[in-house]
């Protein structure tokens, strides 16, 4: 029998989905935008966690700290961009093989496995502390969806979206498909690395390990966002990424509610959650066929 949630464990889990829209509209940009599966994201996660927590123990301003672990995690996806587009590496081994490297970069940035930020200045305790950190989170992932809504309105956005479309044809047309790839990739894994800073600032610590599994949250996300909302237009498609994000730690929260269950069991129920989000866009389908015929 399973447990409704309490308003504590919902609200926690409100948090986290807004903390993973973040990284959810950045594997967007990658895996649906670009059709580049970057397994960057396991790395860079951690990165901006470790960039920001070692920052603000060291005396930085918390937005300063912020915006520099947006800048490494954008140099991760330069590296992984470079790799892909000038050695002509596969797009996944790319992923790879900057995943491997980001750890021993992140362990290098800390200079141990983890690093405690209770009781330090960050970003959630100035003015923002003023409000739950759940309106706090919810304030920023809203202008992070309106600004990528923007950046893919714009010249740039359309190439990068034509880049991911039909490769040949955007060259025909005049595009740098090389330097869009690059932005499209500095641009998701900024995304990914702004959530674990913030991921960092909320539950207090950053940790080498954090970013495992990362990537299969944000497929599972999107697959959820992308299957149980509308997507005709851009902006439909990241607010159902926002969406999906959300849902994905409600959904994961309440079977951890299930008796039997325990905390150990969290991979098995990822593991559950990606391989049902996996079924949920055929399931759709035959429903609306069902509805017609």
């Amino acid at each position: 029998m399973s447990a409704p949630l309490n308003w504590i464990q919902f609200v926690g889990a409100v948090e986290l989905g807004f903390i993973y829209s973040l990284v959810v509209i950045g594997v967007y940009l990658s895996f649906r935008t670009l059709q580049f599966p970057d397994m960057t994201v396991d790395g860079s996660f951690p990165l901006g966690a470790a960039v920001a927590a070692t920052l603000i123990t060291g005396g930085v301003n918390p937005y300063a700290a912020t915006f520099a672990a947006v800048l490494a995690g954008s140099a991760a996806g330069l590296v992984t961009a470079w790799l892909s587009t000038h050695l002509r590496m596969l797009n996944l081994l790319a992923g790879i093989l900057s995943m491997l490297a980001l750890y021993s970069v992140n362990l290098r940035i800390m200079g141990r496995p983890n690093i405690a930020l209770l009781g330090e200045r960050t970003i959630l305790s100035g003015w923002m502390g003023l409000v739950p950190n759940s309106v706090s989170l919810g304030f920023i992932t809203l202008l992070v969806i309106f600004g990528m809504y923007w950046f893919l309105s714009t010249r740039l956005g359309l190439a990068i979206r034509a880049t991911g479309s039909n490769p040949k044809m955007g060259r025909a047309q005049g595009i740098n498909d090389r330097r869009m790839v690059m932005t499209g990739l500095s641009s998701s894994n900024a995304l990914v690395a702004l959530g674990g800073a913030l991921y960092a600032q909320v539950h207090g610590f950053a940790d080498v390990t954090m970013g495992l599994g990362t990537i299969i949250i944000g497929l599972a996300a999107v697959i959820i966002g992308e299957a149980l909302f509308p997507t005709r237009t851009v902006l439909q498609s990241i607010i159902a990424c926002m969406l999906g994000g959300i849902l994905y730690f409600i959904i994961r929260a309440m079977a951890l509610n299930v008796e039997g269950f325990q905390a150990s069991d969290l991979n098995l129920v990822t593991a559950i959650l990606v391989a049902s989000a996996m079924l949920l866009p055929g399931l759709s389908s035959k429903l609306r066929v069902g509805r017609k015929a």
